[in-house]
């Protein structure tokens, strides 16, 4: 298999004008990552971007990566791109501590401001929906009859209705990354940074921090605090929790699309038809919580203030 990081390893090096290691870096689903280190100590990333993911929907245009992640870094929380190849990016390399679950958990503060930083800083130059990504996936899906898992048709009513009581009120679109998995967020002694751009896009705020809480695995209560300390405030945590179980119920897909179209990627092994699973499981059982009903009564009605 060919290895798209040495490809433009020497690339790099011609840019850089000096010797360089190249260390991959394990961790992402879909493009692929290395350090690089200099011989005098300097150091960045290099992100080679797999066309694929873009041809099968898994991520937004490579130009349009790039030129989000440039946004990010003028907000304050991405990386600084040092210098654009074809297909690749070279960027900072954030000193700090990649989060996991529990860290996520304890840093729930430093979390919400990071997003307020990016919500808060250029827009970038396309939108997002997890309801038009939703019907995109299920076209995929359909088109090269990928199986999707058992029962998800019979609960895409549901979707439907959550997208309609969500619309009945829409909040105005914020710059928002769209995948805040907990390797994605980077703890430094400035507060958090956010990596990785290949989802971003224009968004409902609080569809950022639902993604957050799903990919966390977060309680309610845990939810009640994210969303207090994004905005100050409960009144948008039914909103929240909605926009968590369409995280799960979308990104569901995503590993179905990705294992079907891409089959294979930067983590080989890794064992994506579990994650789709999982997820799906995970939005089956919050669509069935008596607590579901309220929720969407909760976005019904008439905000305050």
């Amino acid at each position: 298999m060919p290895d798209p990081v040495g490809d433009v390893r020497d690339v790099v090096a011609g840019w850089a004008g000096r010797p360089l290691t190249f260390t991959r870096i394990t961790g992402g689903l879909s493009h692929h990552v290395a350090r690089i280190d200099s011989a005098d100590g300097e150091r960045w990333i290099l992100r080679v971007l797999d066309p694929r993911i873009t041809e099968a929907g898994l991520g937004i245009p490579l130009d349009q990566e790039i030129a989000n992640t440039v946004a990010a870094a003028a907000a304050g929380v991405g990386p600084r791109v040092v210098h654009v190849l074809p297909g690749a990016l070279v960027l900072e390399y954030v000193e700090g501590v990649t989060l996991d679950v529990p860290a996520v958990a304890a840093r729930i503060e430093e979390v919400a401001a990071a997003c307020r930083r990016l919500h808060a800083g250029p827009r970038f130059g396309n939108d997002f929906s997890i309801f038009r990504t939703l019907r995109d996936y299920l076209a995929r899906c359909r088109a090269h009859d990928l199986a999707l898992p058992a029962g998800f048709e019979d609960v895409l009513p549901l979707a439907y209705e959550v997208e309609a009581a969500l619309a009945r009120r829409p909040l105005p679109s914020v710059p928002c990354h769209n995948d805040l998995i907990c390797g994605n967020l980077i703890a430094t002694g400035d507060g958090v940074r956010i990596v990785d751009y290949q989802l971003s896009g224009n968004n409902d705020p609080c569809f950022e921090l639902g993604d957050i809480a799903a990919e966390a695995g977060f309680d309610p209560g845990q939810v009640v605090r994210l969303t207090r300390a994004y905005f100050g405030g409960d009144e948008h945590v039914p909103r929240v929790r909605l926009n968590l179980i369409m995280a799960n119920l979308t990104w569901t897909l995503w590993f179905v699309v990705h294992q079907g179209l891409v089959r294979s990627g930067a983590m080989p092994g890794f064992d994506y038809s579990a994650e789709a699973a999982g997820k799906f499981a995970q939005a089956v059982r919050d669509l069935g919580d008596p607590s579901f009903g309220r929720l969407l009564d909760g976005v019904r009605k008439p905000r305050t203030g």
